[in-house]
């Protein structure tokens, strides 16, 4: 059985979560797996929409499998430069706005140059407005003040601000001495964490995979067509992605949850049920549940046209698009179930 290194994981978090990558915005991050990818040894290519495949040899070839996570994130773009110098926003996939208020962020330029600002509702203060406490935060209610001398719109295009420009907000990356990983953007950072975790096991302990096999690190998840692009002969396909908490859902922050239905409908029932058994006779902890609100790469993959089984499986993230968390321990049993899948 593969074993969890607890010091590779904060390194490879740290590089990953650290590294702005909303979806549309995604090379950076791809650039930092690329190296980590090439220090292990594998073949791998760039695809079109910037994703990431590994492509990897397997004992045996008489059906190919694959596994995903996306790297890409939720985020902002400026949507318009204000009056008043400050830019009004749009949202790239589906943040819960209300929790960005406050938040300090950055302005990436398309010629390269990174302003700072702060996220603020357009009633930010109690000693001026009378709504600053209930106007709502959605997205037309929320603005960035950037901290640049601007008066004016002119002001803030001569810095080379546009429409279209990307906004990201600070991960506030944590790992506390009791295990919990909190952070904006474990959706889904902390399975590609996993998977390159898994490939360096394998690369040191020179382990044959079972089947052909091909690891996406995905983009455009966020927005629905991330895996449209991967390769049509694929038999079976289990995606990672973040398994949810709350209400009378099963997962917690501590198990592997395995997806049985989403809002797309079940996943395959053969290749669900072997995911349960895999994790039940090893002995790990884990949880089979329905997302009532979600849909994941396979369900991308199966309306692009690849004819294959589809499961899911992730680490239980409480708060999910909002200041997620999860545990050291919810990702140690991902790690061991999709290891297990693998090899």
């Amino acid at each position: 059985m593969i074993s969890f290194d607890l010091e590779l994981f904060k390194k490879i978090s740290k590089d990953i979560f650290t590294c702005d990558s909303p979806t549309g915005f995604t090379h950076n991050v791809i650039g930092i797996i690329e190296n980590y990818i090439k220090e292990y040894g594998y073949n791998y290519r760039i695809l079109n929409n910037g994703a990431l495949e590994v492509s990897i040899k397997g004992k045996d070839s008489s059906k190919v499998v694959a596994t995903s996570a996306h790297v890409d994130t939720l985020g902002l773009m400026v949507r318009s430069i204000k009056g008043n110098g400050n830019l009004a926003l749009t949202k790239l996939g589906g943040p819960i706005t209300a929790t960005l208020d406050a938040e300090y962020c950055k302005v990436y330029t398309r010629d390269g140059r990174i302003y700072n600002g702060t996220i603020i509702s357009t009633s930010p203060a109690v000693h001026v407005y009378k709504d600053a406490n209930s106007k709502s935060r959605d997205i037309d209610n929320l603005e960035v003040r950037l901290d640049e001398v601007v008066k004016n719109a002119q002001d803030v295009k001569n810095l080379g601000i546009q429409n279209g420009d990307i906004v990201c907000y600070d991960p506030k990356f944590t790992i506390t001495e009791s295990g919990f990983l909190k952070t904006r953007f474990i959706d889904d950072k902390a399975s590609a964490v996993i998977l390159l975790m898994l490939l360096k096991y394998c690369s040191e302990n020179k382990l044959e995979f079972k089947h052909d096999t091909k690891i996406y690190f995905v983009v455009y998840e966020e927005v629905g067509h991330g895996a449209s692009s991967i390769d049509k002969s694929i038999d079976e396909f289990v995606t990672l992605d973040m398994g949810c908490v709350g209400l009378d859902l099963a997962g917690n922050e501590f198990a592997v949850s395995i997806c049985a239905k989403d809002s797309g409908g079940p996943y395959d029932y053969e290749l669900t049920t072997r995911l349960i058994n895999l994790a039940k006779d090893n002995n790990l902890d884990y949880t089979v549940d329905i997302f009532p609100f979600y849909g994941s790469d396979v369900g991308a993959a199966l309306s692009a046209g690849v004819d294959s089984k589809g499961a899911l499986i992730g680490t239980g993230v409480a708060a999910s698009h909002g200041m997620e968390r999860t545990h050291i321990k919810g990702i140690e049993n991902t790690l061991k179930l999709i290891y297990l899948y693998l090899l």
